[in-house]
C-alpha cells in the first residue's frame, strides 16, 4: 500500500506534464491555422513546409482571383453571303414609341423590354439603372440561345448621340452595320465619334466634382465592388453612350454567373437610378474587351463598321473639316446681314450720313458666301457619296482599316 501512495503523486505530475503538453500544441496549430487563412472564401492555404535543405520556404500560395477577365481572341467572320442572326435589345417606357423598329430594320429581330410593366412579356425584375438593369436581364435569360450578334440600344429612333454620318438615325446606324467587325472585334461601340467619351473621359481617383460626369467621383467604390480583383484604373475610356453590338462568343466567354453578379449589384446599390446607369456606361466595354480604354479611329470605325471609307485618315479629317469652314462662311454670313439690315434701319430714320460711324458690309459679300455655303455642301455630298461607294470594296475596307 506504501508503495502504491508513492506512486500516485508522479502519476497525477506526469498527467499535468501531459496535459500542459497538449495545450501548447493545440495553441500552435491555431495559431498556424489562422496564419494561414485565404482572405475571400474562407478556404484553408497549406502552411509552409520545410525544404529538404531544412529551410524554412515562406513563399505563400497565390491567391485565386474572385473574377479573373476571361481571355479574349478574335472572331472569325463567316463566309460572304452568310445571313447572320441578330437581334434588338431595347428598354422602353410605355410612353415610348418604338414601332420604327417593326418596318425600319429587316434582318433584326426584336427583344422590347417594357421597363414600368411587370405585366408585360418582356420586363426586367426592377426598373432601375435605366438601360443597364434590360440589357443584363436580356443576357442572363436567353444565355443559352443567343443570336450571332446583339445590339443595345435606347428606344428612340433619333439622338444626338447617334453620329451625324449616318443620320442620327438609330435605323440607319443598324442597316449599315458591318456584320464582320462585331464578330471579329466582338465588341463595337455604335458610336464612331469621340466626343464624348474619348480618348480621356472618366477618372476614377479623382476627388473633384464634374458636373458634366457627376459619376465620376463614385466609381472607385463602385468599381471596387464590380471589380473585386482588379485595381482601380487611372482612366476610363469609350465613345458614349451606351450603345453597343457583341457577338454571341463574346458574350459567352464570360459566365452567365457573372452577369448575375452584375445585376444583383445594380439591384442592391444605393446610388441613384441616374448616377448607376451612368456609372454603366463606361464598363461595358471593360467587360467585353478586359481593356479600360476603348477608342478606335473614327475613320476605320466608320470603314469597317459601317462601309463608309474616306480613304485614310487625312481624307476623313479633310472632310469633317469641313463642317468648321461652312460653319465660318455662315457666321460671316450672319454678320452681314446683321450689319446690312442696321445701315438699312438708319437709312429709313435718316440717320446715315457722311458722320455715320455705321460700318458698311462688302457690296455682293452676302452674294459671294451664299455661294461658298452652298458648293461646300455639294462638295461634302459628293465626297460622302464617294466614300459610301468606296465602303462596298472588300479591299477598300481593309486597306483602310489596316488590316493590310
Amino acid at each position: 500500500m506504501a508503495t502504491t501512495r508513492r506512486f500516485v503523486p508522479l502519476l497525477g505530475c506526469g498527467f499535468f506534464v501531459f496535459c500542459l503538453w497538449g495545450l501548447f500544441t493545440l495553441s500552435r496549430s491555431w495559431t498556424q491555422m489562422k496564419v494561414s487563412q485565404a482572405v475571400g472564401l474562407g478556404e484553408l492555404v497549406a502552411t509552409p513546409s520545410p525544404t529538404p535543405s531544412g529551410h524554412w520556404n515562406i513563399s505563400e500560395a497565390p491567391k485565386q482571383p474572385f473574377a479573373p477577365r476571361p481571355q479574349f481572341i478574335a472572331g472569325i467572320p463567316r463566309p460572304d453571303g452568310h445571313e447572320y442572326t441578330k437581334t434588338l435589345v431595347i428598354p422602353r417606357t410605355t410612353y415610348e414609341d418604338t414601332s420604327w423598329t417593326d418596318f425600319e430594320i429587316p434582318g433584326w429581330e426584336t427583344a422590347v423590354y417594357v421597363v414600368d410593366d411587370p405585366s408585360a412579356a418582356l420586363h426586367p425584375p426592377k426598373n432601375k439603372g435605366h438601360e443597364v438593369m434590360v440589357y443584363l436581364s436580356y443576357i442572363i435569360e436567353h444565355y443559352d440561345e443567343l443570336p450571332e450578334i446583339v445590339a443595345f440600344m435606347h428606344s428612340h429612333q433619333f439622338g444626338w448621340h447617334n453620329d451625324d454620318l449616318l443620320d442620327g438615325n438609330a435605323a440607319t446606324i443598324l442597316q449599315r452595320l458591318r456584320p464582320e467587325r462585331v464578330i471579329r472585334e466582338g465588341y463595337m461601340n455604335l458610336r464612331c465619334g469621340w466626343g464624348p467619351g474619348c480618348p480621356d473621359w472618366l477618372h476614377p481617383g479623382t476627388l473633384e466634382e464634374d458636373e458634366t460626369k457627376q459619376e465620376e467621383i463614385l466609381l472607385a467604390r463602385s468599381w471596387g465592388e464590380i471589380f473585386p480583383d482588379e485595381p482601380i484604373p487611372d482612366v476610363l475610356a469609350q465613345p458614349c453612350c451606351a450603345q453597343f453590338a457583341v457577338s454571341r462568343e463574346r458574350i459567352q466567354a464570360i459566365p452567365r454567373a457573372r452577369f448575375v453578379f452584375y445585376r444583383d449589384w445594380v439591384l442592391r446599390t444605393q446610388l441613384s437610378d441616374y448616377i448607376s446607369g451612368r456609372i454603366w456606361e463606361y464598363l461595358w466595354h471593360v467587360i467585353f474587351t478586359g481593356q479600360n480604354v476603348v477608342c478606335p479611329k473614327e475613320h476605320v470605325c466608320f470603314c469597317d463598321g459601317y462601309g463608309i471609307c474616306f480613304g485614310g485618315e487625312d481624307e476623313y479629317n479633310a472632310y469633317r473639316n469641313m463642317d468648321s469652314e461652312r460653319e465660318g462662311y455662315e457666321d460671316e454670313l450672319k454678320r452681314w446681314r446683321s450689319r446690312a439690315a442696321v445701315i438699312e434701319a438708319a437709312r429709313r430714320r435718316g440717320t446715315l450720313g457722311e458722320k455715320s460711324h455705321l460700318t458698311v458690309p462688302e457690296p455682293g459679300r452676302d452674294v459671294e458666301l451664299e455661294e461658298l455655303i452652298s458648293h461646300q455642301g455639294e462638295l461634302k455630298e459628293e465626297l460622302l457619296l464617294n466614300a459610301t461607294i468606296r465602303g462596298q470594296d472588300a479591299n477598300a475596307r481593309a486597306l483602310e482599316a489596316g488590316f493590310w
